[in-house]
């Protein structure tokens, strides 16, 4: 994750120089809320996780025969995730996914930014964390 928002950086320079957003800029790099609610931004990201790791584990690619194309429910399940339950929190369902690039944002010289939000960066990783278990000791639990 952390060099892929290095290459988003150098790709995107001219860009970031342009816009005087300093919000634009670090959303390119990390989520951030649609509302900042602690506890509803935490169980929005628990229960994203969860949907995810619990519908992957269930996803047999046995079953599917899907040959080549055995990612494909996955992707499905992404999208549908992103779709239903990404609004509160932009779903980050992985910790890689924020934490990295929010640490890029903090040490990339990149004009006009603010600060990388630190004060929310433990809720894409606490969340997934604990979404992640939850369902892996659910999936142990009824399905195994």
């Amino acid at each position: 994750a952390m060099s892929g928002a290095t290459l988003v950086w150098l790709l995107y320079r001219p860009h970031f120089a342009e816009t005087s957003n300093a919000d634009l800029k670090l959303a390119v790099f990390c989520n951030a809320p649609a509302i900042r609610n602690s506890a509803n931004n935490i169980i929005a990201e628990v229960i994203g996780t969860f949907a995810l790791v619990f519908c992957a584990l269930c996803i047999s690619p046995a079953a599917t025969k899907l040959g080549s194309m055995d990612a494909l429910p996955v992707a499905f399940l992404v999208l549908g995730i992103g779709l239903c339950l990404g609004g509160p929190t932009g779903y980050a369902i992985n910790p890689a996914r924020d934490f990295g690039p929010r640490i890029m944002h903090f040490l990339l010289p990149i004009p006009g930014k603010r600060d990388s939000d630190w004060s929310y960066s433990w809720i894409p990783v606490v969340g997934p964390l604990a979404g992640g278990a939850l369902a892996a000791l659910c999936y142990q639990w009824l399905v195994i």
